[in-house]
């Protein structure tokens, strides 16, 4: 052997024997590989590395001949793919906190909605409208993982998140971040707008007693064997993991319990809701003996709830024998026992139990009460900002910037409680000499920052400073106070505002942050920001990850030279964004005035950015009045600034798309239909989707009913909103209903993709143009199921195509979905309009939602009938209504109400009442209707059946009414 070949040897022995990494296409070759790599110790790649990886691959667009990009293939590579991600969730036992702690929010949702569809959750039906108690076990399960993360989702979006600084290197990443985050963002917009609905269907699950089952490998593996030879075997009561009805209802209760704490921000009522989950999640937890299967959740958070709740309720818990620290303080404050709260407080100063935060936060509690005007409290909060000053000086901490001030002019009460804080803050016995160290410090600092002599000797004079301090060290201030007490008196010095207060290495920079995060005002933003940069070099607009501007703006702030300059534009600009969306109109007007008048003086840019923004708030501000009623038409110096911004074409401006969006839907609302039919320019017209759309709807408004040569445009809005719903053949059969919610149609061919135009409907409230759109989607609904018997109707169909010329690239759940969501969301607006109840009865009717389609007929009866006291419109009314009216009664066996319809048919269908009459299984109250029967014929018959079933009693009823 070689030299050389003896060192090769030498140097591959010495490397450890290391297994390559499997790559994910092996599973794909090998598909009992993947159980044998999820077994493993440590599965090299992990479970949810292989789920991302998956989904990566399954999700991948492809090219055309043309070098087009399409949407995923649905071939048998990506559904083996997709089935192999459910496997390895499968595997984990669905535990949301793995995945949620390995996924992105996109990467879960992806799988979730997977889970969906091979469970054959009915697509196109919304979760709250299912009656979970009759789904198999799998499907109805398969509904609660997905609305139980739904929820934490939105509950973990509300945790402040530490916000990463991007390095060199990770520059040419910040593109597919900013795309990753607008994707999150969508997403969790969705489920925020669906929170109620899988509250509901949790609520729902809570009554089920019986067993749940979950997906396993095997199961997944029967459905990839055969569809449908497993469907059996997956939906009986004995196939999956099986999850006794306890272990669910228990973290089912945590996680409603969390999104039900986190709504008591705004509704406090909520809080209630919030403790009775909590309450039985810790009863549930009790009884579960074994290692529970499914049910994970963070017992020391759920303590922490538990005890946030009862403070945030004042209710007490009978099973609980004492109450915790954190209880005790909060009984006290609730009793108004303040005094027991100090005493508490100097006990904790030995006992150091309490976190800091804690202590602290109950003295801000305390002190923003006596800002409201109690002021009762104001020497509690002084007492409690001594004790706090004491615990942050044994523990090393920086002294808060409140008692710095109290510092300032104390009285000898003041010093005299101080000095006994600290006698008792010490335990002679068990003190550490770190601690006695550190008090010495705190008397020694204490008498050189008392400016008034007298009050410097009553401290130097307390027997703790004579046993703490060191001779030398007492000399030395005693010759110092009295070179001052010779020369000074500052007795007669004003009190400092918060402001005089010289920045030092004593103020924290903590506390100042935290005034920035909390403050509105203007002037003192700008104030804490100069005080800041006075302390510290660094970019303060990275303080609070929740301050957020949009994507196109922040290049044009970062651009800016001066560091306190960029500062106090970004922050202002993201305070006043906030505002506007939670519609604090008030304080978002004063934000954006400051932001305003600060970037005029350098920047036309931002400037005119600022005109825009400012212009939404004031179009969202008279918006919200009129959605509270307020029927003012707005002021013609808006509607100008309006059309200026639809026409603006300044070069080089930061523009965003929803100033536009909101800018059309305002000229819409308030019927500015002459600006966008006549005057508003070509070019404007076909650069900007918004406007084309807002032309569309003002004229084909403008036409109606009008003749049939006048319908040309609504033959415009037709085709548009027809090509808004197409999508590619193969992403068309790829559509499983519930995901359609959720994923973004990229493939759309329209002017906008269907998320985006659903949301700018939802902006639109002026009556005719939401009938108009409801009408559209009602004939192409019929078009595309092409259900004569089972048609939805509405107002106005006849200005509309009876047939498609391209069907096949139609979407038509996107068709179905839509307008489900355009019918419910014009009844949130007005829940009186009967065309749009009949339309919604139609919609239940057709889905077999019988009960729901009953009670939207009846209740456009009564909105035009002044609760039946007047006839009912016959075209109201009408004899297909009255029809379906009578199949609903049917089909939910009230059999006498079938009869009592049948007489208000133009044509009295007797073989349908007589048919029903002979029903003796009725749901209804039966006798009871008899004197709702006027029909001589039908009443006849009832005498006759009552009289061969020898019901005397019926038939004597009906005889006597008839006499």
């Amino acid at each position: 052997m070689s030299a050389e070949a003896a060192d090769r040897e030498a140097v591959s022995g010495s490397r450890p024997n290391t297994p390559p990494q499997t790559s994910w296409f092996e599973f794909i070759l090998d598909p009992s590989l993947i159980e044998q790599h999820l077994e493993k110790a440590n599965p090299d790649p992990s479970a949810v590395h292989l789920v991302i990886q998956f989904l990566e691959q399954a999700s991948k667009p492809s090219v055309n001949e043309q070098n087009q990009v399409q949407p995923p293939v649905d071939n048998r590579r990506n559904r083996t793919l997709k089935l192999l991600a459910l496997k390895v969730a499968a595997h984990l036992r669905w535990d949301l906190d793995v995945l949620e702690k390995g996924l992105t929010t996109p990467v879960l949702n992806m799988l979730l909605n997977e889970l969906l569809c091979v469970s054959r959750v009915p697509p196109g039906v919304k979760h709250v409208d299912l009656d979970l108690p009759t789904l198999p076990p799998t499907t109805a399960m398969a509904v609660l993982i997905y609305n139980r993360w739904a929820i934490r989702t939105i509950v973990l979006s509300s945790f402040p998140e530490k916000q990463a600084k991007p390095g060199p290197h990770q520059l040419n990443m910040m593109n597919l971040v900013q795309q990753e985050k607008e994707l999150t963002d969508n997403i969790l917009s969705v489920l925020k707008e669906q929170a109620t609905d899988s509250i509901m269907v949790l609520e729902g699950a809570l009554n089920i007693k019986k067993d749940f089952y979950v997906h396993t490998l095997r199961t997944l593996d029967l459905l990839a064997a055969d569809p449908s030879a497993a469907n059996g075997e997956t939906e009986s009561s004995t196939a999956g993991l099986r999850i006794s009805a306890d272990e669910l209802h228990c973290q089912v209760r945590y996680d409603l319990g969390g999104i039900y704490f986190q709504q008591g921000c705004s509704d406090p009522s909520a809080y209630v809701k919030a403790q009775e989950h909590f309450r039985k999640t810790r009863e549930l937890l009790a009884k579960l003996n074994s290692e529970p299967l499914h049910c994970h959740l963070d017992e020391k958070r759920l303590a922490g709830y538990w005890t946030a709740c009862r403070a945030l309720t004042g209710s007490s818990d009978p099973s609980d024998s004492q109450l915790t620290p954190y209880g005790l303080i909060n009984n006290l404050i609730r009793t108004h026992n303040y005094q027991a709260l100090i005493e508490a407080f100097i006990k904790d100063n030995v006992t150091r139990t309490l976190p800091n935060s804690f202590r602290h936060s109950v003295q801000l509690e305390l002190s923003h009460r006596v800002q409201q005007g109690d002021k009762a409290l104001e020497e509690v909060c002084h007492k409690l900002c001594i004790c706090n000053a004491v615990r942050d000086a044994l523990e090393g901490q920086v002294l808060s910037m409140r008692f710095q001030q109290l510092l300032l002019r104390p009285s000898k009460r003041t010093i005299a409680f101080l000095l006994e804080v600290c006698l008792r803050s010490l335990d002679k016995e068990h003190t550490s000499e770190a601690s006695r160290r550190k008090m010495a410090l705190f008397l020694k600092s204490l008498c050189e920052r008392l400016e008034e002599v007298p009050l410097a000797y009553m401290v130097s004079s307390h027997k703790l400073f004579m046993e703490l301090l060191q001779d030398e060290e007492k000399k030395t201030l005693l010759d110092q106070m009295r070179k001052r007490s010779a020369t000074v008196n500052l007795s007669a010095k004003p009190l400092p505002s918060f402001y005089d207060i010289p920045a030092s290495a004593s103020v924290n920079v903590g506390q100042l942050e935290q005034q920035l995060i909390l403050s509105l005002d203007t002037r003192q933003i700008r104030q804490i920001l100069i005080e800041l940069h006075g302390m510290a070099e660094r970019a303060f607009w990275r303080v609070n990850s929740k301050w957020e501007v949009p994507a196109n703006y922040i290049n044009v702030i970062l651009a800016i030279k001066d560091n306190l300059t960029r500062d106090l534009v970004y922050i202002l600009m993201a305070k006043g964004l906030h505002c506007v969306t939670i519609k604090d109109f008030a304080h978002g007007r004063q934000l954006f005035s400051a932001c305003l008048e600060l970037v005029t003086e350098f920047s036309p840019k931002l400037r005119q950015v600022m005109l825009n923004e400012t212009l939404l708030l004031e179009v969202r501000a008279h918006e919200a009045a009129a959605a509270e009623g307020n029927a003012e038409r707005p002021p013609p110096d808006l509607v100008s600034r309006v059309r200026g911004y639809l026409e603006m074409r300044i070069h080089d401006i930061p523009l965003r798309q929803v100033v536009g969006e909101e800018c059309v839907a305002f000229m819409l609302n308030w019927r500015e239909n002459d600006y966008l039919t006549l005057q508003a320019p070509q070019s404007l017209v076909n650069n900007n989707p918004y406007i084309k759309l807002g032309q569309l709807l003002a004229s084909t408004c403008k036409e109606l009913p009008g003749p049939k040569e006048s319908r040309r445009t609504a033959k415009e809005l037709w085709d548009t909103v027809v090509q808004i719903c197409s999508v590619s053949s193969q992403h068309k059969r790829a559509s499983d209903g519930r995901v359609s919610l959720i994923k973004q149609r990229e493939a759309s061919l329209g002017v906008l993709p269907r998320s985006k135009f659903i949301t700018f409907v939802k902006k639109l409230r002026e009556p005719l143009v939401l009938t108009t759109l409801i009408s559209l989607f009602v004939r192409l609904h019929s078009i595309v199921r092409d259900d004569i018997v089972n048609e939805v109707t509405a107002e106005h169909l006849s200005i509309w195509p009876t047939s498609l010329s391209n069907m096949q690239s139609v979407d038509v759940e996107a068709v179905v979905v839509t307008m489900k969501e355009l019918v419910t969301y014009a009844l949130s607006l007005n829940p009186n309009n009967q065309s749009w109840l009949i339309t919604q009865a139609d919609i239940y009717f057709v889905t077999n939602q019988y009960s729901a389609a009953m009670h939207h007929y009846l209740q456009a009866g009564t909105v035009c009938s002044d609760y039946f006291t007047k006839p009912v419109p016959p075209d109201v009314y009408t004899d297909q209504v009255l029809k379906r009216m009578i199949k609903c009664c049917s089909l939910l066996n009230c059999h006498t109400q079938v009869a009592v319809l049948c007489q208000f048919l133009r044509e009295v269908d007797y073989m349908t009442a007589f048919k029903a009459l002979q029903e003796q299984n009725s749901h209804d109250a039966m006798d009871s209707f008899y004197d709702y029967i006027w029909d001589v014929t039908i009443l006849e018959y009832l005498t006759h059946i009552h009289h061969k079933r020898g019901e005397i009693e019926k038939r004597s009823k009906l005889l006597g009414r008839r006499s």
